[in-house]
């Protein structure tokens, strides 16, 4: 399974950026789909997630500001950022949650895309 993300830049403060990753690959079925980020010298952090039935979570730094969207049906996710703040700079990545033949769940990370954010 291969992830593919892609819209990370330099916006200034207040802008907007859209993320986009697909997957790919062998896919028997992807229960959730999200982001996560990592700024310099800090833990990945949980972002927003989006489950196969629609529910969502968000991270409550970016509620209200960031809006994340799937489809199921092309396996992708996107995460639209607003109102972007010099604390959201960092490399953003995708996750995959995905239910195999064995019954077990696995995780898959995209390759990170930079954001950075400049006030």
């Amino acid at each position: 399974v291969q992830l593919q993300a892609s819209g990370g830049g330099l916006v200034q403060a207040g802008g907007s950026l859209t993320l986009s990753c697909a997957a790919s690959g062998s896919i028997l079925k992807i229960s959730a789909m999200g982001w996560y980020r990592q700024a310099p010298g800090k833990e990945r952090e949980f972002v927003a997630r989006i489950f196969d039935v629609g529910y969502i979570n968000y991270a409550d730094s970016v509620k209200g500001r960031f809006t994340i969207s799937r489809d199921n049906a092309e396996n992708t996710v996107s995460l639209q950022m607003n109102s972007l703040k010099s604390e959201d700079t960092a490399v953003y990545y995708c996750n995959v949650k995905m239910l195999k033949s064995d019954a077990n769940v696995y995780d898959y990370w995209g390759q990170g895309t930079q954001v950075t954010v400049s006030s």
